[in-house]
């Protein structure tokens, strides 16, 4: 019997491959029907004694079948993960009459391809019929699009683990009427994009995001014929790319925004900092509940009085009601020169009474404070 050729063993693992992604679609369309139950029922989302059966009886059949246990078991986790995040945002959309909504307006600030964009999709798409992304110049027009109807949430980037803190974020949440209703987490992969699949060699002229080409620099210093420029954002600069049509020149941006505009990649993952993520806010005009259940966050901004040792007072109450504080962030407070307003993160539901009777011990504490919203905890890897 002949052996099979390279292009006939690769057609094989192609069909393997199509049949596992169908399966994982059919496993998610089973999720929504026990979802279904879960709902009418009050039943738990989690069942972690069930988790960790199914993982066990995994790890043995994987052992049979020549699969690496540790590689399956830790495949299956983040299957298991990306479950529960499903039927978290459902049981929100539900306690919150958002279920039978099936287009959300989603307000970002960048345009088609950014970070932004990506992410907001990430985080919607699989939640609603329809996403509609609007993006904007600026933060402050998106938070405005929401305070005026003209989106029903806005998406805005409030961390970054090379960059730090986005300070315009924590501002408008100070200034506005607007709370926190849910957080993503998107890994930052830089890509260096052309019209076509040319030689790194043969790039003259890179655009992008001044904080891209910062967080890339050690790359670009190895281009020695390069000539590297500043752009409104990496979404922008792609957009340029493929107008322009030159296969001297190329964009420093994301993959999302090559598929967008039709580029292609011709170097991946081109930043200094490998683990480099930034966390959204998801920011509404009203706060949302949460379900006891679910494992919840708590973000509040506060002033204090102005008396010596107010802080640590303050931090000194969340501390002894024996409750996680998982961020402390300062800012200046705006119109009150000298004062700082303090951002926390809670672990917790504001609905809790342990969290709540904290809360009521703080405001007594401070000057101005503002709970910003109780919202489920971002899970995952993806």
């Amino acid at each position: 019997m002949p052996e099979e050729s390279l292009d006939e063993i690769r057609r094989k693992i192609d069909r393997i491959d199509e049949t596992i992604v169908k399966s994982l679609g059919e496993r998610q369309r089973i999720v929504k029907k026990v979802l279904a139950d879960k709902l009418s029922s009050a039943t738990n989302v989690r069942d972690p004694e069930r988790e960790e059966k199914l993982i066990e009886k995994l790890k043995s059949i994987a052992a049979d079948e020549g699969v690496d246990p540790y590689f399956l078991e830790q495949m299956y986790r983040e299957i298991i993960q990306y479950s529960v995040r499903y039927q978290t945002h459902a049981l929100v959309d539900q306690q919150n009459e958002k279920a039978a909504d099936r287009q959300i307006k989603v307000a970002y600030q960048g345009t088609d391809g950014a970070y932004s964009h990506q992410a907001a999709m990430r985080h919607f798409e699989p939640r609603y019929d329809s996403v509609v992304c609007i993006g904007y110049k600026r933060f402050a027009e998106a938070a405005e699009a929401v305070e005026l109807g003209d989106a029903d949430v806005a998406f805005l980037p409030i961390e970054n683990t090379t960059a730090g803190s986005i300070n315009d974020t924590y501002d408008l949440l100070a200034e506005k009427e607007l709370y926190i209703i849910g957080e993503e987490v998107l890994q930052v992969n830089h890509c260096l994009m052309a019209p076509e699949q040319v030689e790194v060699s043969n790039i003259r002229r890179i655009l992008s995001h001044p904080q891209a080409i910062a967080q890339c620099n050690k790359f670009l210093a190895g281009l020695e014929r390069c000539h590297v420029e500043s752009y409104f954002d990496t979404a922008m600069a792609a957009r340029k790319v493929r107008d322009d049509a030159d296969l001297s020149q190329a964009a420093i941006a994301g993959a999302f925004a090559a598929e967008i505009y039709g580029l292609k990649i011709i170097e991946r993952d081109i930043a200094n900092q490998k683990g480099n993520y930034t966390r959204f806010v998801v920011v509404s005009g009203k706060p949302i509940s949460c379900d006891p259940q679910l494992d919840c966050k708590t973000s509040l901004i506060f002033a204090t009085v102005d008396e010596k040792g107010a802080l640590l007072k303050c931090l000194n109450i969340v501390g002894d009601s024996g409750i996680n504080m998982t961020k402390l962030e300062s800012r200046p407070r705006l119109g009150h020169p000298w004062q700082s307003l303090f951002y926390l993160d809670l672990s917790g539901n504001r609905n809790d009474p342990q969290l709540s009777d904290a809360l009521d011990k703080l405001k007594r504490k401070t000057q101005f404070m503002k709970v910003l919203g109780s919202y489920p905890v971002r899970k995952g890897n993806w």
